[in-house]
């Protein structure tokens, strides 16, 4: 998804964001645009990648096929591998992994509308931040606003594919008795915590996948100016 496909919102008044995020007080050609037209173009580019994310990662084998993001067993599952396959668990360990990538894909599409209502809210002073705040700002920036409400959305879209799994039930169960020693890190108490934790990992990083692509070759995404603001800030 590129900018040109969010018509009405031009992307040329990005440069005047550039230009208030440095603090530059020199005369240009768009310096008379206002604050909020300039985080309106900014906005343009951010839908544009968050919603490219969420379409590499919302369907089937958008993570399972990624090793960028893919989710793996978790680490006790992991190192006890070896040792349940020789168990005749082999099977089971892969339908779980299997398992677990597909509740991911079907948790990640829940996100756009609240990727989208982080940057609808977001305020010119968080603008000038993403565009001066270094090459993960807009990671940063959706991380920030959105994962809590995120975790509590995926989670039971990802219980109710994980529960379908009989070894995600027995891990489970395993380690509620496990985890009262403390041994286990909180993130891996569940299966389905688990995965949710991962899969906001994983849509963060497609994220910056996106915001690298946007700065590194900003006129794929459909504007000479973006190439000069984000040029600006190397």
């Amino acid at each position: 998804m590129r900018l040109n496909s969010f018509p009405g919102r031009p992307a040329a008044i990005l440069c005047a964001l550039a230009l208030l995020s440095s603090g530059a007080g020199a005369a240009g050609p768009l310096d008379a645009l206002s604050n909020q037209d300039a985080s309106n173009g900014l906005k343009a580019a951010l839908e544009a990648g968050s919603a490219a994310a969420v379409a590499k990662l919302g369907v089937e084998n958008g993570f399972l096929n990624n090793d960028k993001v893919k989710i793996k067993l978790p680490g006790i599952l992991e190192q006890a591998k070896p040792l349940l396959k020789m168990t005749g668990r082999g099977q089971q360990l892969d339908d779980l992994v299997v398992s677990m990538n597909r509740a991911a894909e079907s948790a990640v599409p829940m996100a756009k509308p609240l990727l989208l209502d982080a940057v609808k809210s977001m305020s010119v002073t968080d603008a000038k931040n993403i565009l001066s705040g270094g090459d993960t700002s807009v990671t940063d920036f959706f991380r920030q606003k959105t994962s809590a409400p995120l975790a509590v959305k995926f989670l039971p879209i990802v219980k109710s594919v994980t529960d379908r799994s009989g070894l995600a039930s027995k891990y489970n169960s395993t380690m509620s008795q496990i985890g009262k020693t403390g041994l286990v890190p909180q993130q891996q108490a569940t299966v389905e915590g688990y995965v949710t934790d991962r899969a906001l990992d994983g849509l963060y990083l497609m994220i910056g996948e996106e915001e690298k692509a946007i700065r590194s070759n900003p006129l794929e995404y459909g504007s000479k100016i973006i190439g000069k603001v984000f040029g600006s800030l190397k």
